[in-house]
């Protein structure tokens, strides 16, 4: 079986957590569709004080065998601005209880599909983080910080898919007695979702559910077990397709 799943997710800082922000993302997968160019992520903080939040963006950049890396955004010609996802504002104040947003913003060449992390990170405010906060709310922060016991900062990962501009969908299945292949011929990433490998007429003795994502050129593909059933949901973009198959 060959999908992309790129890490994403919850990272911890060293600690204990007994009061301070506590943020949430929403989805931790993100597609901006050909025809846009911008996209409003939303952060929410449902803790008991202000969340001072850094907005880092990396590209992740895919190699033949399926591994990958991760790179700072690079310029274009000439510097003039960023070939590829900008977030705007970079940092963010979200009160406890509250909710700001960032907008994601794509510049650069969308020949092909694009992929990036955008991590939101909380800090603690320091002078040259750029946060729009006097020296004295600072260091009223750290102390109030301390007095809580708090030391532990949780942030999120998320991956932001980048479509082409001429989006095209091509998915071609063969589908035979032993085995399920789903191949991505077109130039977009497909969504897997909702993957549910169950016994059959038994919907609750499952296997795990997933969620898989097949890049251009990529298959998604599974050996059939008699008495078993495969069901999830094949997301082309805007469109979506229930399939169910049988072992």
């Amino acid at each position: 079986m060959k999908y992309v799943l790129a890490w994403v997710g919850l990272y911890l800082f060293c600690g204990v957590v007994q009061a301070g922000p506590k943020i949430g993302v929403g989805v931790v997968y993100d597609y901006l569709d050909g025809d846009k160019s911008t996209y409003m992520k939303r952060v929410f903080n449902g803790g008991t004080s202000t969340a001072f939040i850094k907005v880092n963006v990396l590209e992740i950049l895919y190699n033949e065998d399926g591994s990958y890396r991760e790179e700072p955004v690079q310029s274009q010609p000439g510097g003039l601005a960023k070939d590829g996802l900008m977030a705007s504002p970079a940092r963010l104040i979200v009160p406890a209880n509250g909710m700001q947003g960032t907008r994601l913003l794509f510049l650069g060449n969308r020949d092909k599909e694009r992929y990036f992390r955008v991590r939101f990170v909380p800090v603690v405010p320091e002078a040259e983080d750029e946060f729009a906060v006097s020296e004295e709310e600072r260091e009223a922060y750290k102390k109030e910080r301390v007095a809580a016991g708090v030391k532990v900062l949780a942030g999120y990962g998320t991956v932001f898919f980048v479509r082409p501009k001429n989006t095209r969908f091509e998915t071609v299945i063969e589908d035979n007695a032993s085995r399920y292949v789903m191949r991505n011929n077109g130039n977009s990433v497909l969504v897997i979702d909702e993957f549910k490998d169950c016994v059959a007429k038994k919907e609750n003795d499952c296997r795990p559910t997933t969620k898989h994502h097949v890049m251009a050129g990529r298959t998604f593909s599974f050996d059939k077990e008699s008495g078993r059933e495969y069901r999830f949901t094949l997301i082309e973009g805007s469109q979506s397709k229930p399939i169910q198959i049988k072992g």
